[in-house]
């Protein structure tokens, strides 16, 4: 059932304009890519005896509902969110005099002003706007979710304690959006090809330009002004580092200066065009020549991603790719990166496989059309320098598919 579609009055946009098409931009049915991302939100709400969810994560409102606003600043500032019941109108509240930015979204049934009450935006009436906030959830579950049960992925403190008191619980979505976000469409396939096409670019260009004098912060942002200048978002982290800050691993990218012969490693972590995540790692050197220390090192990291990707397959369990993975020895093993293995799609996402002594996710399978990345960090305890690398898979019929086509190093 559909319903009639409100919003609020059209403010006239510019026309005219010249736009330069964004990569795959004509492979790509932006109808059948939303209409199966919402399908997939409603269908997992559904397998939880779950009527409705409220989404303020704008990760999760661009999976249920391509729609876009702000995105970074919304992730710390709850203005602005969706509400998304299995039967019922889909309804985006939007930042103040923003309405017109997601007209164009047919998915979307009603868009009303986001209700804000948080206190930069609203100081001393914070409390007044919460209660505003509270009377609406409230007006929404008489028709749409009269069990008073609501998933919420992103929420403060005192608005739980106030739905509480009004009767309502709140159960965490997240579950709901990383299993619906799991198996990706043919079409989110070739959104996420277009992001890997735009960071390998960025890797391409990084590469090239890379030179003794010039500091960690300069090459870092050739990704990001490839990336911008081809349509993508952002830039989930900023770990690039080189030399001795290589080892150990997770250093943030600095002012410093690199030197002839130096390591340097990095992680794209890279959301690029339609929102969706490049998510690989390579490792050079300074000079592009590497000593028989740094060939060693980058010769374990390539065995780790080709032995444990060869595991990998349809309906493999996450309990056995564990107990069969590649062996890190022990001298490196304190090193380790935080996981083996994880979900990719519009970020990093379920699962995350950890080493064996970390516990975590081991209940789930592998299955047919996840997309996932495949992790090394090699350091020894002690060492100089460490070697990062990381491939990104499609999980096809008969193992994996690399989607990630930047050559590795001939060492």
């Amino acid at each position: 059932m559909r319903f009639k579609r409100k919003i609020a009055p059209d403010f006239k946009p510019r026309q005219n304009f010249i736009t330069k098409k964004r990569f795959r931009e004509d492979e790509i049915n932006f109808n059948h890519l939303r209409s199966y991302r919402l399908d997939r939100v409603k269908k997992e709400l559904e397998k939880n005896n779950l009527e409705a969810c409220i989404l303020f994560d704008p990760v999760n409102v661009r999976y249920a509902l391509d729609t876009v606003n702000m995105s970074v600043y919304n992730m710390h500032n709850l203005t602005r969110y969706c509400f998304v019941p299995v039967n019922g109108p889909t309804i985006l509240f939007e930042y103040f005099n923003c309405e017109i930015l997601s007209k164009h979204l047919d998915l979307i049934d009603e868009i009303r002003p986001a209700i804000t009450w948080d206190y930069f935006s609203n100081g001393d009436q914070a409390n007044t706007q919460l209660e505003k906030w509270i009377n609406e959830v409230y007006d929404l579950s008489k028709n749409y979710f009269k069990s008073k049960k609501i998933a919420i992925d992103v929420l403060n403190g005192p608005a739980v304690t106030a739905l509480n008191k009004k009767g309502i619980e709140v159960v965490d979505a997240k579950l709901i959006l990383e299993q619906a976000r799991v198996i990706k469409s043919p079409d989110e396939l070739i959104c996420m090809k277009a992001a890997i096409e735009v960071a390998e670019e960025g890797v391409s260009k990084m590469r090239s330009e890379l030179k003794a004098g010039m500091t960690e912060d300069e090459l870092w942002s050739i990704l990001h002004k490839t990336n911008i200048a081809n349509g993508g978002e952002w830039i989930e982290c900023r770990i690039l580092s080189s030399g001795e800050r290589t080892n150990p691993w997770m250093q943030e990218s600095s002012n410093k200066v690199m030197q002839q012969g130096e390591i340097v490693a990095f992680d794209t972590d890279m959301v690029g065009p339609y929102g969706y995540c490049a998510d690989i790692s390579r490792t050079f050197v300074v000079g592009h020549k590497f000593n028989d220390e740094q060939k060693n090192l980058y010769s374990m990291a390539v065995d780790q991603i080709n032995y444990n990707s060869a595991l990998i397959k349809d309906g493999l369990s996450f309990k056995e790719f564990v107990e069969k993975s590649w062996v890190l020895p022990e001298e490196y093993y304190p090193n380790r990166y935080s996981v083996m293995v994880h979900g990719i799609g519009l970020c990093d996402e379920w699962p995350a496989i950890r080493y064996p002594s970390d516990g975590g996710e081991q209940g789930g399978i592998f299955k047919e059309n996840m997309t996932i990345s495949v992790e090394s960090y090699i350091g020894k305890v002690g060492g100089k320098e460490g070697v990062k690398l990381e491939q990104q898979y499609l999980v096809g019929q008969n193992g994996l598919e690399l989607m990630s086509h930047h050559p590795l190093e001939d060492i």
